[in-house]
């Protein structure tokens, strides 16, 4: 068992579950936190989102319904007899946050992990200085430090944020109100989801991309089957349309494209990328290079150029997911220790997209076989064909799976359905510890389920003699 003592600036996941898995290793470990245990993933981001989802979920379901025989007052559902309450439902998504971050806290402080409130800076690669709250000035050594401070939301020129009618992801949740029409700048990950939220809860949105399509990082199939649903609900896309400033005006904002169009709203919500929480950490004076958007530069042990010094994250731009942060963080716990530990691998992390219909994927892409970067065999199976989603009248979506010629072993793959992001597990599995497409395809799976697709579609891509 370690003795070390471990500093750790930032408590999101990278923070919070390095601070475990030291605590576990038998390490004295400090965080230092200055926004909340649970970080944006739990605070502002994630954790938040995704509970606005679940409620935009049940909304879609409701509005969806009348072809499943369900009716409201006597007649199919409509927005004039299901509505949302956007106070109440964003009095849960803070109050569900809150919890969130309560009850990470209380399990670092029951394995001995000491929580100090307040922002921090190295003084060298082996000392932290807490700079604000109650122990302001205490220096604190260290064998190891991990930084692990997150980013911060990318903002346009013109008026800055508000949190009343320009606003960040982190802002949304203080509107009492369900906006007019919402002009939401970005339609990466960030700007789809809460497009498809906010659509979905009942309001006209507009989503501005910079791109021929939405969702540009994802798969091409996967976005088209999403543009074609937004569309359908009602959603305006403006595609190739970069925006260059925001301006607010007396009863709502004007967004201006570089072209010289304008689009106005009640509101606009940017989600046009973040910036590394990486100023005034006092890290290239202790030997820590950033890289030139201000990143953190590390190994795939979470190593930076500082001898002792790790970091892991979103201030670390590998991969801005909380799952990632938080293995970039056990992986330097683990390496700093001395303990069993495998670099990590972007290959096999599964993300998804938590739109209406979800977008999960995992390992090698499409983009990767068209570019000739892997030799796969491509299968697609429509979820129009399964019994389960015709039943629960959801049809959009589809299982792609990817698989090696000859061998037959997986991959990659791709799900594009209801909750996909539990039905990309079988498949992440698969990936993991190349299973073969026979090994899937000679699985049971309960009939009728949407995962029986996923086995459905490794019949397809079996290899065949």
């Amino acid at each position: 068992m370690s003795s070390s003592r471990i500093v750790i600036i930032g408590g999101g996941p990278g923070g919070y579950e390095a601070a475990l898995a030291a605590a576990q290793l038998g390490a004295t470990v400090t965080v230092v936190d200055s926004e909340g245990i649970g970080g944006s993933a739990v605070l502002t981001d994630c954790v938040p989102s995704k509970t606005l989802v679940a409620t935009s979920e049940v909304l879609t379901l409701a509005a969806e319904s009348a072809e499943l025989g369900v009716r409201f007052a006597g007649r199919p559902a409509a927005a004039d007899v299901v509505g949302v309450d956007l106070a109440t439902v964003n009095s849960r998504v803070k109050r569900l946050a809150q919890a969130q971050s309560e009850d990470i806290t209380a399990r670092l402080l029951a394995e001995g992990v000491d929580v100090v409130r307040g922002a921090a800076r190295l003084d060298g690669p082996s000392r932290v200085v807490v700079q604000t709250g109650s122990r302001a000035g205490e220096g604190l050594d260290a064998d190891v430090v991990l930084v692990a401070t997150g980013a911060t939301p990318r903002t346009l020129p013109g008026d800055p944020p508000d949190g009343e009618r320009v606003l960040t992801w982190t802002q949304v949740y203080d509107l009492d109100r369900l906006p007019e029409r919402l002009v939401v700048v970005g339609s990466g990950v960030t700007g789809a989801e809460f497009a498809s939220a906010y659509t979905a809860l009942g309001c006209e949105v507009v989503l501005v991309s910079s791109r021929d399509h939405v969702l540009p990082g994802e798969d091409p199939d996967a976005a088209s089957v999403l543009e074609e649903v937004f569309t359908r609900r009602g959603m305006r896309l403006l595609g190739r349309s970069r925006a260059e400033r925001v301006q607010r005006d007396a009863d709502g904002v004007t967004v201006r494209l570089t072209d010289g169009r304008e689009v106005s709203g009640s509101h606009c919500l940017l989600a046009v990328g973040s910036l590394p929480n990486t100023g005034g950490l006092g890290l290239p004076e202790a030997g820590v290079t950033l890289d030139e958007h201000g990143y953190v530069r590390v190994d795939r042990v979470s190593r930076t150029s500082a001898r002792g010094v790790y970091a892991a994250g979103d201030c670390t731009g590998v991969l801005m997911l909380a799952s990632v942060a938080a293995m970039q963080g056990r992986i330097a716990m683990y390496h700093a220790l001395g303990d069993a530990v495998s670099p990590l691998d972007l290959r096999t992390v599964a993300s998804t997209v938590f739109t209406e219909p979800e977008i999960a994927t995992v390992g090698w892409t499409q983009a990767d076989v068209d570019a000739g970067r892997i030799e796969a065999r491509v299968v697609k199976l429509a979820l129009s064909g399964n019994a389960r989603a015709k039943m629960q009248g959801s049809t959009d979506g589809f299982v792609k799976l990817l698989s090696r010629p000859g061998t037959g072993i997986v991959v990659g793959g791709v799900v594009v359905a209801p909750r996909a992001s539990e039905l990309i597990f079988p498949v992440s599995l698969a990936v993991e510890h190349a299973l073969t497409v026979d090994q899937l395809a000679h699985t049971f799976t309960v009939y009728p389920s949407l995962s029986g697709s996923v086995a459905e579609a490794a019949r397809m891509a079996r290899t065949r003699g």
